[in-house]
């Protein structure tokens, strides 16, 4: 395996919108190709002044933040559908996008060269990208790995004195994450864990049915601390910790699956006597506690029951959901947890749609299939008042990994380290028509809909501009007008299969 080290020179942008190079892989769909020398990018626009806005378009055919200028009218024609902005109404705020330093993602961007490295970290954390500034840490090893492991498999250890970073945190996170935090200083960076030792679970393996010794507690607990000091050490502050990755997977008999089950009882108990006591009166003690982070599917049983725990709730920070199998399970549950629990922000710590071509074992690349489901996601969870979006891994080979439970998944960015290429995926671009123009502190605003096939959502930012995000899911020409009460009306024609993000004071 081919290891470069992390250019970490400064790298200077035009300020002009870079084009993509388009590919086609034969999937009847594009590619944006970047290499060590070239790489799409769109600069951070200047809003115009009052009266005017810009559009800017991604589509099936082809379109990548495509920029067209225009201004505000007074007329509504008759064949336009009505989309009318309710600036009043002031629903949840924002803090922010981002995606995962899974060993896998770390372990693609290495592998390409110097140059190539330099130009995927900035087109994730620079402005002139999707401007991220989330950033999601394994504690020890995934599926996304290379091998199953934690940092102390030495049974019995419960002094930790066993207790060290892996390689993978040494020759891969660690350098990446630190290039991240150098282009963006307003990172922030979140932790879970995906298991404990296996000396710790009461079926001794890293997965299946198998959940934390109950003797073990404080040492679990400990554990995790010893990781936040040690990536402190390393310069790299965590902003929120995980009580644990897919706590309700875990406690299915799941072989396949590295994850440590948790039931809402004994979780409140653990977060109540061990991990909440332990983070808040360490150096750590303004880091968040988030819990859950697993699937919608058992999201409302299992906080009602864990939150019957006053002290463990007083701990808890914000709620952590991931959005596989959503379809099968109504967003009422959602709203229900936001309505019970106020005070307790909802964020999505997850997200990967697209497995790899079952006859080729590749990643189908150019799936706008796969970038319309991603959006379908993000419009729904928004609408069900969810504050930050993180994708999974950041970035994958053209098999979908490496992984080492043969889960292969697809990714907004695919690597091609053999021939020092990367690829930005339609996902890619679907997630950045939001992430890159909604910053943190933004607010979502009301806005009244329109027609079913469109879907939208606005954004107040700090500086008082708006951010409307359109997506036309028919496959023919919609005509939309957007009326804002303190300015007039935009009128579109949004092609097939097209998402479009307008900006204006």
């Amino acid at each position: 395996m081919r290891r470069c080290i992390l250019l970490l020179a400064t790298w200077i942008y035009a300020a002009r919108s870079n084009p993509c190079v388009p590919r086609d892989f034969g999937n009847n769909g594009t590619v944006c190709v970047c290499n060590a020398t070239y790489c799409d990018s769109t600069p951070v626009p200047e809003v115009p002044d009052v009266g005017f806005y810009i559009r800017y378009t991604s589509s099936r055919n082809g379109l990548r933040f495509f920029k067209t200028d225009g201004v505000f009218s007074e007329e509504f024609p008759a064949d336009y559908h009505s989309y009318r902005l309710d600036p009043g109404t002031i629903l949840q705020p924002i803090y922010g996008f981002g995606g995962s330093f899974s060993d896998s993602a770390c372990i693609n961007i290495m592998n390409l060269s110097p140059g190539a490295q330099e130009n995927l970290m900035r087109t994730y954390f620079s402005k002139e990208g999707s401007n991220y500034n989330f950033g999601r840490v394994p504690i020890g090893g995934t599926d996304f790995s290379t091998r199953s492991y934690t940092y102390d498999d030495y049974e019995g250890d419960v002094l930790l004195e066993n207790f060290s970073l892996a390689p993978e945190d040494l020759l891969y996170k660690i350098p990446v994450m630190k290039r991240a935090l150098e282009i963006n200083p307003d990172l922030r960076f979140m932790a879970a864990a995906w298991t404990a030792p296996p000396w710790m679970r009461t079926n001794h393996n890293y997965t299946g049915y198998g959940f934390l010794r109950e003797e073990y507690y404080q040492v679990y607990a400990n554990y995790l601390l010893k990781f936040l000091n040690q990536y402190k050490d390393h310069g790299l502050e965590m902003w929120a910790l995980s009580t644990g990755n897919e706590p309700y997977i875990g406690a299915q008999n799941l072989s396949n699956f590295i994850a440590m089950g948790f039931t809402p009882k004994n979780i409140s108990k653990w977060v109540a006597n061990n991990l909440g006591p332990t983070i808040s009166t360490s150096k750590h003690n303004r880091t968040l506690i988030l819990t859950y982070d697993d699937v919608r599917s058992n999201l409302d049983s299992f906080i009602d029951e864990m939150f019957e725990n006053q002290l463990a709730t007083s701990y808890i920070g914000a709620i952590a959901i991931h959005t596989y199998e959503d379809t099968l399970y109504p967003t009422s549950m959602v709203e229900k947890i936001h309505q019970d629990y106020p005070d307790k922000f909802l964020i999505m710590t997850e997200i990967s749609v697209g497995s790899p071509q079952a006859d080729t074992g590749l990643i189908s690349m150019g799936s706008w299939d796969y970038a319309e489901l991603y959006l379908m996601e993000l419009f729904q969870n928004f609408d069900y008042w969810v504050t930050g979006w993180v994708d999974w891994n950041l970035a994958v080979d053209i098999y979908g990994g490496p992984n080492c439970r043969a889960n292969y998944k697809d990714a907004a960015i695919i690597v091609n380290a053999e021939v020092d290429e990367f690829y930005k995926q339609p996902i890619y671009y679907a997630n950045t028509h939001f992430s890159k123009f909604i910053p943190p502190g933004s607010i979502r605003v009301g806005l009244i809909q329109g027609k079913k096939s469109v879907k939208a959502q606005a954004f107040e930012t700090p500086k008082r501009e708006m951010i409307i995000v359109m997506y036309n899911n028919a496959t023919r020409d919609e005509n939309v007008a957007i009326h804002d009460p303190r300015r007039g009306k935009i009128h579109l024609q949004l092609p097939p299969k097209s998402v479009h993000t307008i900006l204006y004071k």
